[in-house]
């Protein structure tokens, strides 16, 4: 069993405790050495110093993507602009994912440092965080967070007390799916609807808010900017991986003992997270499939577990991590009624902008539906490859693509679940839980 290692959270947290925590203090905070990694950068690293560190470190974004942090935010630092913004993306919409209200709610102060030190390496002296409509009480304890963080001179006009003036404002993301792709971000920041942004032109770095080069990085991404440049690069480094260093914080869901949230070491692996944290599966039944990393990346079968949980290793064996959103499926789940399920979702969070993703993602539902009522044929089952092939990758937007691979890959792996549906005119699975 992998150490557990927490840096960013105080311990594994099962989900049904998650409205019951409440936020650090920010004398507890500063007890734990929280700003402390402010004054360092303003008066011995500088900016480049900052972002050198944050280069080295190996961070990787914690919002899917998994794309190196120093490197997006070099792609800022080099643009010369009147002005350069921040937007801390915390609207996770996704199935199974929980993590960025967890740091919201705990720990707000590491955020709020992470996201200054971030304004300073980049230059930008505006910090948008775009937090999740439906957080209210998430909301809540940032603002007062923000509050003392500002009258402590952490914030504000004058930055640890020298001339640097760095301001930061809370947006709330209308709580959907495609609120949290990072251009419909800047939309809704700009005071707009959520439709994504076609790209290109329109990639934040070169045209993001307002015009002006932006970084976009996900909550726990900033979260872990301070711990790195109070403790250092070769102590950040000596978590996780070569190339995926640092802790990920999962949220484990489904069919498991003990869902909740685990903070491990990037390289854990499946296995170890679903059997030794998780509990293993409920009623001790088989393990039939797991999603790795959300919906939108494709799902893997139960011989496949004992595959590492990092980016690169996922992404060797076809999957991702995503945002570490691991969902478990149990041997009596059909798994027909699991692509309706996540083809549902995908349909009705679409925003419509883009035909192909509004009729496709429609499609893939009614083929689906078709199919679990018995009513589907072979013809059925032809359209469904035939469809996730034309539409992926058409939209403005990920939604489409990840719509594609949560159906695709689910009829690829259990295809023979979907003949059996066509062949009985029903669900083989009924009755048999």
């Amino acid at each position: 069993m992998v150490q557990s290692r927490h840096i960013l959270t105080d311990g594994d947290l099962p989900l049904e405790q998650l409205s019951t925590v409440q936020p650090i203090s920010y004398e507890e905070y500063l007890r734990r050495r929280g700003y402390t990694a402010l004054p360092k950068a303003i008066h011995t690293l500088g900016p480049s110093g900052v972002l050198e560190m944050i280069k080295r470190s190996g961070l990787r974004g914690r919002g899917g993507a998994g794309f190196p942090t120093g490197k997006k935010w070099e792609m800022v630092v080099q643009r010369k602009a009147d002005r350069k913004y921040l937007c801390c993306n915390a609207a996770e919409d996704e199935p199974g994912t929980f993590k960025d209200r967890y740091l919201l709610r705990s720990n707000p102060h590491q955020l709020i440092e992470g996201a200054i030190l971030a304004a300073f390496a980049i230059g930008a002296a505006e910090v948008y965080l775009y937090i999740n409509g439906r957080y209210e009480e998430e909301i809540e304890f940032m603002e007062q967070a923000l509050q003392t963080a500002k009258e402590k001179g952490h914030w504000g006009k004058q930055v640890e007390g020298t001339s640097l003036s760095i301001e930061l404002k809370i947006c709330k993301s209308p709580g959907t799916y495609v609120a949290g792709e990072e251009t419909a971000l800047l939309e809704v920041v700009e005071g707009r609807s959520a439709k994504p942004r076609q790209k290109p032109p329109y990639y934040p770095a070169i045209q993001g808010l307002y015009g002006m080069p932006t970084v976009v990085n996900n909550a726990e991404t900033l979260s872990n900017v301070a711990h790195i440049i109070r403790e250092g690069v070769d102590w950040f480094r000596t978590l996780g991986t070569a190339t995926s260093p640092g802790t990920l914080v999962f949220t484990l869901t489904g069919d498991v003992n003990r869902p909740g949230l685990y903070e491990l070491p990037l390289g854990t692996s499946l296995r170890e997270l679903i059997e030794e944290y998780g509990g293993g599966v409920c009623g001790g039944k088989q393990l039939k499939a797991v999603f790795p990393g959300g919906p939108s990346n494709t799902i893997i079968a139960a011989d496949q577990i004992d595959v590492a949980l990092d980016f690169d290793a996922l992404k060797a064996i076809g999957s991702g991590l995503g945002t570490g959103a691991v969902i478990v499926m149990s041997e009596d789940a059909c798994m027909v009624q699991s692509a309706i399920q996540y083809a549902r979702f995908f349909a009705r969070e679409s925003c419509g902008q883009c035909p192909p993703c509004k009729l496709g993602t429609a499609h893939l539902s009614e083929i689906l539906e078709k199919i679990e009522s018995g009513q589907g044929d072979e013809k059925d089952l032809q359209q469904i490859e035939q469809v996730c092939g034309m539409v992926k990758g058409r939209g403005y937007c990920y939604l489409l693509t990840g719509a594609s691979i949560a159906v695709e890959s689910i009829f690829r792996c259990f295809r023979e679940e979907y003949v059996a549906h066509v062949q009985q005119r029903a669900c083989p699975l009924v009755g048999t839980a």
